[in-house]
């Protein structure tokens, strides 16, 4: 579970910065951060499962800024930011297509997972262990902002979503995926992924905190973000793969379209 009250992590220059993550969410994190690459390790079904949605983000980024995904470069020249990157899973399939990656994370271990993973990958990735609101002080922006996976840890969920779009750009777009707050995903987001098939450790996540589309979309609104799609996923025991699917009972992705005026 989340601890409600909002933690302080004081940064080099002694000011207190926010955070909405609190520090046993990040240690949690931090225990997964080394193994999220192993192939053969305990999060390989994890891997399956963002190899399936990647490949739906590079389609619709792609896709908004009149490009074809099938082109190896087609994110060239697009600065991204993965807000929330972890061990780097989703920023390296972006930057082996092109993109302009900056990766944040509130987990230190997890950010020198993916520091040294893109070394590997022969990759060239911004990552950066600070929080949303400290780009936004510092007056970034991007043409695409991906919170993949991120805001069932946080308490602040409507505060992170406004967050995302103070970080776009006009006409820029938002890619937020999570799990929906249903009796399905209670059992195979939770029972299901942590507790027999073992893919996330027992405790990852908290069935209170997942968010209803509807909810998401009322908060993406309210920061002049505009939904142009969503989509589900689901898991095939038998194929041992992850489908994009219209079912949003269990994990799904919203994207937005960041408007020029309100709407």
């Amino acid at each position: 579970m989340l601890d409600k009250n909002e933690i302080k992590k004081s940064d080099q220059s002694g000011k207190l910065k926010d955070t909405t993550v609190s520090a046993e969410e990040i240690a949690r994190f931090d225990k997964m951060a080394e193994h999220w690459w192993d192939p053969n390790g305990e999060y390989k079904m994890a891997l399956a499962f963002n190899e399936a949605r990647v490949g739906y983000f590079i389609d619709n980024i792609a896709q908004h800024f009149g490009r074809r995904s099938d082109v190896q470069d087609c994110l060239a020249d697009l600065r991204i930011l993965d807000l929330g990157c972890g061990g780097g899973l989703v920023s390296e399939a972006l930057a082996k297509r092109g993109a302009t990656v900056i990766g944040i994370d509130a987990s230190e271990v997890s950010v020198q997972v993916a520091k040294r993973h893109a070394i590997k990958s022969g990759l060239e990735i911004d990552y950066r262990n600070v929080l949303a609101r400290e780009l936004i002080a510092a007056n970034e922006l991007f043409d695409v902002v991906i919170n993949a996976e991120v805001i069932e840890h946080v308490s602040d969920q409507k505060g992170l979503v406004k967050d995302c779009a103070k970080l776009t750009k006009p006409n820029g777009i938002v890619v937020l995926a999570t799990l929906n707050r249903t009796i399905q995903s209670f059992f195979f987001g939770i029972v299901g992924a942590e507790y027999i098939m073992r893919y996330l450790p027992a405790g990852t996540h908290s069935w209170g905190l997942f968010v209803t589309p509807l909810e998401l979309n009322s908060w993406a609104s309210l920061s002049r973000l505009q939904l142009i799609e969503e989509k589900g996923m689901n898991y095939n025991p038998f194929k041992k793969a992850w489908k994009i699917n219209n079912s949003l009972k269990v994990n799904y992705v919203q994207i937005y379209k960041k408007l020029t005026k309100s709407i």
